[in-house]
């Protein structure tokens, strides 16, 4: 690939290194010049440019990332499509996310020009959670490095998504005079959020004595039950393998396969199994909501892997989770209820402003807003309901023209209304209120008008997906078929720009103005370019046929 400045005379098929601004258009990085745009760059007055012009053998940045996502699928992993030398692969299912590291390493040593990204080994994943990212640094790879990395990767499965099966899981409580019945029913409690928060079911607890025999019978009568994993947490901890909960999983006819682990807190653990059923003996720590080494134990289990001595004796690096000076969060200010350890990595935060403070002119003396679809749901409550569907929160209605219907419409609605008193001066009067509402903690605005009923909040979704102001993703546009669409997510960092607008118009020309600052993100469907301002295009909606 040769690299640098381009005479306009050689640029045509370059690729545009950096974003140019001309008189009323845009070249944006990565653009590849054709005749038009050779004649606006000379239009300008421009001699030459910063270009990358692809040499024999080499594979644009699209086809290079699309060709070593492909080598990566699995089972349960999806993937975006190729853009700006980037693919995201994405789990399908919640579970127990692996990757052979040795691997990853060496294809990331192979040459600069590639590099792959991904979520820690047996990391605990998501529906739809990013597990890794392709990128292509410069604007192709020389294609003997691809054909070096595809020989490397072919064949093998370097990332995996095992999902989590819905086990009956058995506990076992052992109690003792002088425990507190509290200390008992927060042993219960974290048990059963830790379980049911990789999917599984507890069966009624056996409460017994803290004594062997009562505990071994109790073990028996869970199995009977369909216990699919078996737990005890005992009234005292356990110190060697061979006392009361150890014991009790022998009696019942067991066996012990590993007592303590490196990991702390979790030290004293005893992992066993009765026949094919796990069974272990839980540490004191895992009354506790806090991570420590049972929930590593447990997520594997669940991830359907038979959990090995030599894999807990595995577990030293990195295990050392309890609160250090550094780190200070004392145990007894843990909040008593467990997070989920398969809950989502934070999301930014993003609020959605629906705009319905309209006169509806178009279609007077009719509000729009208020045109019931065939089940007799307005227009305005569909797409709100459509945006309370995504991860967009809070949701906050700007009403101005027919306040009180639009209100009453939303009427049960979980949603914050905003009044734009001048709405009649248009669009930016509607937006400004909205603005004005946003809370401090919002870090985007996702901008709905309330005549798009055909946007769903997976739409939504996809579009909170991509924003990321670090990355340089701060504003998000939908595009169908490459026509730009709404609605428009917005970095806070634009809100004291956006409040100074006036009239009837929109935001639109600051996205113009910031093109390097601008993400699009193509979707399936057209629904992002269809507003509905007559009553002959609301005709068009089976939704709404037959609807005045």
């Amino acid at each position: 690939m040769i690299f640098g400045p381009t005479p306009l005379d050689e640029a045509r098929g370059a690729i545009l290194a950096h974003t140019v601004r001309l008189p009323g258009r845009v070249l944006k990085k990565g653009t590849v010049l054709d005749e038009g745009a050779l004649a606006a760059l000379k239009e300008a007055g421009k001699r030459d440019v910063i270009a990358a012009r692809l040499e024999s053998g080499d594979v644009p940045e699209d086809e290079a990332a699309d060709r070593i996502a492909n080598l990566l699928m699995a089972p349960l992993v999806a993937r975006s499509r190729a853009s700006t030398g980037r693919v995201n692969l994405f789990a399908e299912s919640a579970g127990l996310f692996t990757v052979d590291a040795a691997l990853v390493d060496r294809l990331n040593q192979v040459d600069e020009s590639v590099t792959i990204a991904t979520l820690p080994d047996r990391s605990v994943v998501t529906a739809k959670e990013m597990l890794a990212t392709i990128k292509i640094i410069p604007f192709a790879v020389p294609g003997n490095v691809l054909a070096v990395i595809e020989a490397m990767a072919r064949g093998r499965q370097p990332v995996t998504v095992q999902p989590f099966r819905p086990l009956s899981v058995g506990l076992v409580l052992t109690e003792l005079p002088g425990v507190k019945e509290s200390v008992m029913e927060g042993a219960v409690e974290a048990t059963a959020a830790r379980v049911e928060s990789l999917l599984g079911t507890m069966l009624p607890v056996e409460r017994v004595r803290h004594e062997e025999a009562p505990v071994a019978d109790a073990l028996t009568r869970l199995r009977k039950a369909g216990a699919e994993l078996l737990l005890i947490a005992g009234a005292s901890a356990v110190v060697d393998r061979r006392d009361i909960g150890p014991a009790a999983i022998v009696r019942a006819g067991g066996a012990i396969e590993h007592f303590g682990m490196p990991v702390d807190p979790g030290n004293l653990i005893c992992l066993g199994r009765i026949g094919e059923v796990p069974a272990m003996v839980l540490p004191g720590c895992a009354r506790s909501p806090k991570l420590n080494g049972f929930d590593w134990v447990l997520q594997r289990i669940f991830a359907g892997q038979r959990v090995t001595a030599r894999d807990i004796m595995g577990m030293g690096v990195g295990g050392l989770l309890k609160e250090i000076e550094a780190r200070p969060l004392p145990r007894a200010d843990a909040p008593r209820t467990p997070v989920s350890p398969i809950a989502p990595r934070r999301a930014r935060q993003v609020c959605a402003l629906v705009l319905a403070a309209g006169r509806s002119r178009r279609m007077a003396p009719l509000n729009k807003l208020l045109v019931p679809d065939s089940k007799g749901v307005p227009m305005i409550a569909r797409v709100v309901d459509n945006v309370l569907a995504s991860h967009a929160r809070p949701v906050i209605v700007v009403t101005g023209h027919e306040r009180e219907r639009i209100e009453e419409a939303l009427a049960g609605r979980p949603v914050l209304f905003a009044h734009a008193d001048d709405y009649a001066e248009g669009l930016s009067a509607s937006l400004k209120a909205g603005l004005r509402a946003v809370p401090p903690e919002a870090e985007g605005m996702l901008v709905c008008l309330g005549d798009m009923p055909l946007v769903s909040g997976e739409m939504l979704d996809r579009l909170i997906g991509a924003f990321d102001p670090e990355e340089g993703r701060a504003i998000v546009q939908p595009t169908y078929r490459g026509k730009q669409g709404n609605p428009m997510l917005w970095s806070r960092e634009f809100l004291a720009d956006m409040l100074t607008i006036s009239g009837d118009v929109g935001a639109r020309h600051l996205a113009a103005r910031n093109a390097e600052r601008l993400v699009e993100v193509e979707m399936a469907s057209d629904a992002v370019l269809r507003d509905f301002d007559t009553t002959e295009a609301l005709r068009a909606l089976p939704e709404f046929a037959g609807k005045r």
